[in-house]
Formats: C-alpha cells, sequence, structure tokens
C-alpha cells in the first residue's frame, strides 16, 4: 500500500506540474500579446511593412527577432532581480519609480496644456 500511495503523489506532482506550465504560458502568451496590440511596436511593424515594397517575410522576420530579444533581456533581468532583490523592496521600488514617472508626465502635459 505504501508503493501505490508514492506513485499517486508522483502522478499528482506531475500533473501540478504541467497545469503550472500551461498556466505560465499562457499567461505570459495573452499579456504580453494584449498589451502589444495597437502598440507603437506594431504600428512601426505596420508602416515598415507598407514601405518595404512587398517584402513583409523580411519585416516580419526583424520584428520577430527583436521582440524576442527584448523578451528575452526582460526574462534575464527579471530573474536577476528575483535572485538579488528581496520582493517587498523591489515592489516599493517599483512603485516609487511609477510614481514618478506618472507625477512628471502629468506635470508635462499639464505645462503643455497651459502653454497652449
Amino acid at each position: 500500500m505504501g508503493q501505490i500511495n508514492s506513485k499517486s503523489k508522483k502522478n499528482t506532482s506531475d500533473s501540478n506540474d504541467s497545469t503550472t506550465f500551461l498556466g505560465i504560458l499562457i499567461t505570459s502568451f495573452s499579456t504580453i500579446f494584449l498589451a502589444e496590440l495597437g502598440d507603437k511596436t506594431q504600428l512601426a511593424t505596420l508602416m515598415l511593412s507598407a514601405q518595404s515594397g512587398g517584402r513583409p517575410l523580411i519585416i516580419f522576420t526583424g520584428a520577430s527577432l527583436a521582440l524576442i530579444t527584448t523578451s528575452l533581456l526582460g526574462v534575464l533581468i527579471g530573474q536577476w532581480i528575483a535572485d538579488n532583490l528581496p520582493r517587498q523592496k523591489f515592489t516599493v521600488i517599483t512603485g516609487i519609480i511609477m510614481l514618478s514617472l506618472g507625477s512628471y508626465l502629468v506635470t508635462q502635459g499639464f505645462i503643455e496644456f497651459i502653454k497652449n
């Protein structure tokens, strides 16, 4: 009975790992896919394709390689951050950066609005 129980636990673990893998894959794909729709990268690719003189495969290849490279950088930097910074400290630092950028952009927009 002990052997059956240990095999049962292993199968549950394997099933849980594949669900986790599939869940992470679907989440990362859908998040990036939705974020890129209508993004300036997509618009730039559209413009390059329109100007390529009927060579969309070259534009697709170049754009794909660029997106793969930036995604790889994001993953590597994210992993380095996860390994070297405590999660709470990272959350606070990124929150401060986002608030600072938001404040800067609102201020610039307000200044531009007043000028016009």
